[in-house]
């Protein structure tokens, strides 16, 4: 089981050292110069770790209802490393807006797929 989703546990592994890391430390970095940057961050890493776990169950996604089932645990991650920031860290704060980036991310590669699937001509059936 770890071996099929080796990919998905090393960007969740990723996404819980930058969700819990102290603040501080991307306070020195100078990319984030405008509003709501880590909004867009928060969108990104989200939608990779959604990618890579659909191309880790690609060939089990023939059923739409499967691919939204698998779309649950990025979002429940999401939604529990805000909790986590909230309670475990001193330097960070939970925000409903990040989680919104964060489920925004999920459905925007749930979408891509979607369409991938549909213009290849491959089509997700529900049964």
């Amino acid at each position: 089981m770890i071996r099929k989703n080796l990919f998905s546990i090393l960007v969740a592994l990723l996404l819980l050292f930058l969700s819990l890391t102290n603040a501080e430390t991307f306070r020195k970095v100078q990319i984030n110069s405008f509003p709501n940057f880590d909004k867009v961050v928060h969108f990104g890493m989200y939608f990779v770790l959604m990618t890579v776990i659909i191309i880790e169950h690609r060939k089990n996604l023939n059923n739409p209802l499967n691919l939204f089932l698998l779309a649950l645990i990025p979002l429940s991650y999401g939604i529990l490393m805000e909790i986590l920031q909230l309670t475990l860290t001193s330097t960070r704060s939970g925000d409903f807006y990040d989680a919104l980036a964060d489920a925004a991310g999920v459905l925007a590669s749930v979408l891509l797929w979607l369409i991938i699937k549909f213009f290849s001509g491959n089509t997700i059936r529900s049964k």
